[in-house]
């Protein structure tokens, strides 16, 4: 499964921190969206990239995005993260609104670097050039 993360936001290097330090079976890899790998996919799956307000999973050649992304990432790490799928009964429009509003707010409220996270030598081969 790969992840397509803003490279910039801080609140989204957390997210791959956090999902690297639970992924004890590897499953997951990770692209920035800022990097050529994004380009490709962009173009294979037909995205527009250039609104860097979600994060993507990639998962058996299907494309997620916001809140889908978030859960089925959060169902592949395992108990007890995989019960948030309850919250897949929640219509997408209404937990897309929440998580586009975080979206929107994110820099604001967690700040973000001026240059793509850089994985340690350790964790370079969770990330695809």
């Amino acid at each position: 499964m790969e992840i397509l993360f803003d490279g910039v936001c801080n609140l989204c290097n957390g997210l791959v921190k956090f999902i690297i330090k639970r992924d004890k079976k590897k499953r997951f890899r990770f692209a920035a969206l800022q990097s050529d790998y994004a380009k490709y996919i962009e173009k294979k799956y037909g995205l527009n990239l250039t609104d860097l307000n979600t994060v993507i999973l990639i998962k058996d050649s299907k494309v997620y995005t916001k809140s889908s992304a978030v859960l089925h990432i959060a169902q592949g790490l395992g108990l007890p993260y995989s019960l948030a799928i309850c919250f897949f009964i929640i219509p997408p429009f209404i937990r897309n609104h929440v998580y586009s509003f975080v979206a929107r707010n994110r820099y604001r409220w967690f700040g973000q670097q001026s240059f793509c996270f850089t994985p340690s030598q350790e964790l370079k081969d969770r990330f695809i050039p």
